[in-house]
């Protein structure tokens, strides 16, 4: 089987920076797609930035110009550099990918969700 396991999430204060890891572990042949989602109290999850095949990029207009996303193919892992970071962006980041595995000596797809870090911006 595939897991996702986050980690980098903290308290940090306004204009500050924070990089949060994502590593992918399991008999990973190929990666379709990792990204980062948040989702703040009382709101609902929302893409913060997304990585394609390690190149193709999309970003959330609020992250923009702060955010960058990033992989090491070699490492399976995904990273979330955030800088300047505002209040707003408080909520807890979920890694999310989807990629193919080998099971039983045959490839399948695997889509799923890791258990999320906190990242707190104090103003």
């Amino acid at each position: 089987q595939v897991q996702l396991v986050e980690s980098g999430g903290g308290l940090v204060q306004a204009g500050g920076s924070l990089r949060l890891s994502c590593v992918a572990s399991g008999s990973i042949t190929s990666v379709n797609f990792m990204g980062w989602y948040r989702q703040a109290p009382g709101k609902q999850r929302e893409l913060v930035a997304e990585i394609t095949r390690g190149t193709t990029t999309n970003y959330s207009d609020s992250v923009k110009g702060r955010f960058t996303i990033s992989t090491d193919n070699a490492k399976n892992t995904v990273y979330l550099q955030m800088n300047n970071l505002k209040p707003e962006d408080t909520a807890v980041y979920y890694c999310n990918a989807e990629v193919w595995f080998d099971q039983y000596g045959t490839g399948s797809t695997w889509h799923g969700w890791g258990q999320g870090t906190q990242v707190t911006v104090s103003s």
